[in-house]
């Protein structure tokens, strides 16, 4: 994207997102960068659409002079064949959650995965090689696995109620980063004895989802446990871990970065991620 250019239309695909903070957080970002950024929801649940109807959307988001679209859940998957070009991180995941209108074409990039690797070195910097239990293994799973393995993690666990799922995400991590760092685990009790670290990658903590996925009594102190899960800040793995004395990192840092790198692809600008850090904390305080 041309980075003299000064506004911007942008706008997230994806269902049940009225409360999504990636509007607020990319339009601030824009004007504190000197730009105008305006940011629409196309939320699938309130404008009745569907993944069927996702060829359409891309064609009238291009028509309607849009530089670009977030996309989550469900369409991170389907958008995927109706794009002209991958970058390889979105290609080795089979899923894209930006979509960059450039020269009448649409490019998928992927910021999940990175955007966690860039808030887990901000916490754990010492922690980057580490052995670790990932617990969820559907898109944000395979995003995660991704990241950690891309920064050095020694050897990822995979763990999924679907053993399927558990299977279909360890070969996709293999694939690119080799049968030797990645395997899949059928006892959660078993795997954390030899880990460092543990990832929820579950839905299980979020507002309607209540609970943990991992039993307290797994929870010791020397292990650092991460959360996905941002609303809210303080999950219940987040509260038990802090309180079992872990060192945590608490799911805002994925979202955070997953919108900084958003926002460098569609603008071309290098977005301040300390900044955005702060809008995010005022957002959700």
């Amino acid at each position: 994207m041309s980075a003299d250019r000064a506004s911007y239309l942008l706008g997230l695909v994806g269902e049940g997102i009225a409360a999504s903070l990636t509007p607020a957080m990319q339009e601030r970002e824009g004007r504190e960068s000197g730009l105008e950024v305006t940011y629409r929801l196309l939320d699938a649940t309130e404008r009745g659409f569907g993944v069927d109807d996702l060829p359409a959307l891309l064609t009238w988001a291009q028509r309607l002079g849009f530089d670009g679209l977030n996309v989550t859940h469900p369409f991170k998957q389907a958008v995927v064949p109706l794009l002209d070009e991958l970058s390889e991180d979105a290609a080795d995941l089979g899923a894209v959650n930006t979509v960059v209108f450039r020269d009448g074409r649409r490019l998928g990039r992927n910021t999940d995965w990175s955007g966690y690797g860039r808030a887990f070195r901000r916490v754990l910097p010492d922690a980057v090689e580490d052995r670790v239990v990932l617990v969820g293994a559907g898109g944000a799973g395979v995003a995660v696995g991704y990241g950690l393995l891309e920064q050095g993690a020694v050897h990822v666990s995979v763990l999924d109620a679907d053993r399927d799922r558990a299977d279909a995400c360890a070969v996709r991590l293999a694939k690119r980063f080799g049968d030797d760092r990645v395997g899949v685990a059928g006892d959660l009790e078993q795997a954390l004895a030899d880990a460092q670290g543990l990832v929820n990658a579950t839905p299980v903590g979020m507002v309607g989802h209540p609970g943990t996925s991992v039993p307290p009594r797994l929870l010791r102190p020397d292990l650092w446990v991460s959360d996905v899960v941002y609303f809210p800040l303080e999950t219940e793995l987040v509260a038990l871990a802090r309180g079992r004395g872990c060192r945590v990192v608490p799911g805002g840092g994925m979202a955070v970065h997953q919108a900084v790198g958003a926002f460098e692809y569609f603008t071309g600008r290098v977005a301040d991620p300390d900044r955005m850090a702060r809008h995010f904390e005022e957002l959700t305080a």
